[in-house]
């Protein structure tokens, strides 16, 4: 995260207030369905937004399910009563451009549904679809155990995240959180209520998991457990060559056996936007600052060991990899010893911070990508010193990361770049913006995907919004056809998560 008070110094010069309408549709449902529509202001309001606050879309009604057979009711009705109405999942509302919304149509406000319940051989647990990831943290934390696989932001649902793919600095070593799900519980926009996994009823398995709320709504998820560490050694070390810079993140990302680190990401600094130096010590932070504007553009190459032990020989191997066999700018490496909880929940505090001052409601036109290890030389000179660097302002994060191809599994729906490479990076142009400089930042962004399109560079995008059909099947690719048939088998009148604008 950018450092909180130069962050708090832009955000209170740029934002004024971000308004919202909310233009109510009636929607009756019959008694028999023993079911509470709520139509209150405050909730419709509420669920007509979303994190990205760059789009209004006002549903007819919300839900909040006592459990799984409420919502099936609920799409059997949809389906096969007179008047159709569609029906939208929402968790956290953590997608961008109103993907999780439904315009005079239902929204299911999934958080109503949580619960984390432990296996007895701690291997796995299962999981209500609406329980936010930190509190799947907690729960299984007091059996010592935890997922194995993070996102960056633990306060998002786990059928949300697992409706897209879930990524973080974990990926290349156990893959995306959709890689580790044992089952799930799906209800179909026919309202059928289906266990599946890799052996029982696969097609819809595999569809659902990054299949944007199109085929089913997840209810429960069976999630892999292991080892829940007790604390981290946390680093980050500054690069000014990037060629070194990703020489050294893939070189740790192929080291996955104990030697290896458990995390790792990348930051991109640039003399145009917010530069966080509090990680380093006082002492250090003015030589950050100045490193950048020297520089124009500085490489953070942040990793972390998870441990419980700190005398055990296999942390010391890792300090001695980092320091001695790693290329970063001699002296800007710095460390921090924290909690496991604390490091994974390192998100959350920010967040909070910027909550209590009432600047965490902005508009956030977010921009995350796959790219070719083969071409992210090109999209760096193209994107970050001809694009980013070149913006009057540049207000938010930008990360950049390697990880292995091979933790992904191509039968589920969810896209990464089409091509025979080992590697892909995820990139993340984390941007926050106001009203005012809103189209502006959108237009960057635009600018971004054409010149990649220009370029030749086979990006895909995550947590993406297209609205032309022709987009979506470019998107998809060699597994359009399965995507569409998977459709028509378990959502045929197209009920299921409208805001996506797939169908």
């Amino acid at each position: 995260m950018a450092n909180l008070r130069l962050i708090i110094t832009v955000l209170i010069c740029l934002f004024s207030s971000f308004t919202k309408s909310s233009n109510v549709i009636k929607i009756d449902l019959p008694k028999s369905l023993n079911l509470t529509l709520s139509t209150d202001p405050s909730i419709i309001s509420a669920a007509s937004h979303d994190f990205g606050n760059i789009t209004t879309v006002t549903p007819g009604g919300v839900i909040c399910p006592s459990s799984s057979a409420d919502i099936s009711r609920l799409l059997q009705y949809a389906a096969n009563g007179k008047s159709t109405f569609q029906v939208a999942a929402r968790g956290q509302g953590h997608s961008l451009n109103g993907q999780a919304s439904v315009s005079g149509g239902v929204i299911v406000n999934m958080t109503c549904l949580t619960s984390v319940v432990v296996s007895k051989d701690k291997k796995y647990a299962d999981v209500a679809a609406g329980t936010l990831w930190v509190n799947v943290l907690k729960k299984t934390a007091e059996e010592g155990v935890s997922p194995v696989s993070w996102t960056d932001y633990l306060h998002i649902t786990v059928g949300g995240t697992l409706s897209n793919g879930g990524i973080g600095g974990q990926v290349f070593r156990n893959g995306p959180l959709i890689r580790n799900v044992l089952e799930l519980d799906v209800i179909t926009g026919k309202g059928e209520v289906l266990t599946c996994s890799r052996q029982l009823n696969p097609e819809l398995f595999y569809g659902v998991l990054g299949g944007l709320g199109q085929f089913g709504i997840i209810t429960r998820a069976r999630i892999v457990l292991d080892h829940a560490p007790k604390r981290a050694k946390w680093f980050r070390m500054l690069y000014s060559d990037f060629t070194t810079f990703t020489k050294d993140q893939e070189r740790l990302i192929s080291m996955v056996n104990d030697i290896g680190v458990d995390y790792l990401e990348g930051q991109i600094f640039l003399s145009n936007g917010v530069v966080d130096t509090s990680f380093f010590p006082p002492s250090d932070q003015s030589k950050v600052a100045d490193l950048v504007k020297e520089h124009g553009v500085i490489y953070v190459l942040e990793v972390a060991k998870y441990y419980d032990d700190p005398n055990l020989p296999i942390i010391s191997k890792v300090i001695d990899t980092l320091t001695k066999s790693l290329s970063y700018l001699p002296g800007f490496i710095s460390m921090h010893d924290v909690p496991y909880f604390d490091f994974l929940n390192r998100v959350q505090v920010e967040e909070n911070k910027l909550r209590s001052l009432g600047l965490w409601e902005v508009p956030h036109p977010w921009l995350n990508l796959y790219v070719p290890k083969s071409r992210i030389r090109d999209f760096h000179d193209g994107v970050v010193k001809d694009i980013l660097l070149k913006q009057k302002t540049a207000s938010g994060l930008a990360l950049l990361y390697p990880t292995n191809r091979n933790k992904w599994d191509n039968r589920m729906s969810a896209m990464i770049p089409e091509i025979d490479e080992d590697v892909i990076y995820i990139i993340g142009l984390l941007q926050s913006a106001t009203p005012q400089n809103l189209p502006e930042m959108e237009s960057v962004n635009e600018e971004i995907i054409r010149f990649c399109k220009d370029s030749g560079i086979k990006i895909k995008q995550y947590l993406m919004h297209y609205t032309r059909k022709e987009d979506w099947i470019e998107h998809f690719g060699s597994k359009w056809d399965d995507f569409s048939k998977r459709k028509d088998l378990f959502d045929p009148k197209k009920l299921l998560s409208p805001g996506q604008d797939i169908f």
